[in-house]
């Protein structure tokens, strides 16, 4: 059995209140706050049978590692979304969506990024073990719940791992600058894996040479890149417009 974890903010704790309460060991909560939306919290939490822990805002900071907890935090049991990729494959009856994220290692991006793929209806987010940050409570907290809903596959091999999608027939469109099509001129409708690098860096060369195809962005102004979770967020919700 995993450790217990810790999650925090409203939408963490919240989500995984709705979602699985019954692997919500304790909530803590700033008995200082006292406005609507902690009320509303605190109504939910104790509806889910949750025990309540009054800490201050000290105690909730060395919990969640971070200040940035508004006045709650919980100890979890953690929640298995998928026991493999393989698995989650196996089980879908819609074609894929995936996103593989290759050196994305910012807590921050990788929540922002689980939380588009959330709301795009992405299946899976995979990243290589060595060039990429875990499910922290920073990252739970920026995907807002999505943490919790999105599984994340974390593969000793990237490389290796796109080959295995590419014998299941997923088509692997990674993202570049200097593709020679746009994104709204590749077909996403198929099985797909979409392959994108940390926002500067990109992609690491294996990875790209190991795509299916590429494709760019269009950048109308002066910036080169766009930030890796608005990236995502672009190719996933084009590649659900083309799903219809």
């Amino acid at each position: 059995m995993s450790a217990p974890k810790i999650l925090f903010g409203f939408h963490a704790v919240g989500v995984r209140l709705k979602t699985a309460p019954q692997t919500v060991i304790e909530v803590f909560f700033d008995p200082g706050r006292r406005d609507a939306r902690m009320r509303q919290f605190l109504e939910r939490a104790r509806e889910a049978g949750a025990r309540l822990v009054e800490a201050d805002s000290l105690r909730l900071a060395k919990l969640a590692g971070s200040a940035g907890h508004q006045g709650v935090a919980a100890r979890v049991e953690p929640v298995e979304v998928a026991r493999s990729l393989d698995d989650l494959l196996d089980a879908l009856e819609d074609p894929p969506l995936l996103l593989v994220l290759d050196g994305v290692t910012d807590p921050h991006n990788l929540g922002a990024c689980l939380r588009v793929a959330d709301g795009a209806g992405a299946h899976a987010v995979i990243a290589p073990k060595d060039h990429a940050v875990g499910l922290n409570a920073t990252v739970a907290k920026v995907a807002s719940g999505a943490a919790e809903t999105v599984p994340y596959f974390m593969v000793t091999n990237l490389a290796r791992t796109l080959g295995e999608l590419q014998e299941r027939n997923i088509w692997c469109v990674g993202t570049s600058g200097d593709a020679p099509r746009t994104l709204y001129e590749a077909d996403l409708k198929v099985p797909l894996a979409l392959v994108l690098g940390a926002e500067g860096a990109g992609m690491r060369q294996l990875t790209r040479k190991t795509c299916d195809e590429l494709v760019s962005i269009p950048m109308r102004g002066a910036v080169e890149s766009l930030n890796v979770s608005v990236a995502s967020g672009i190719c996933l919700y084009e590649a659900r417009r083309q799903r219809g």
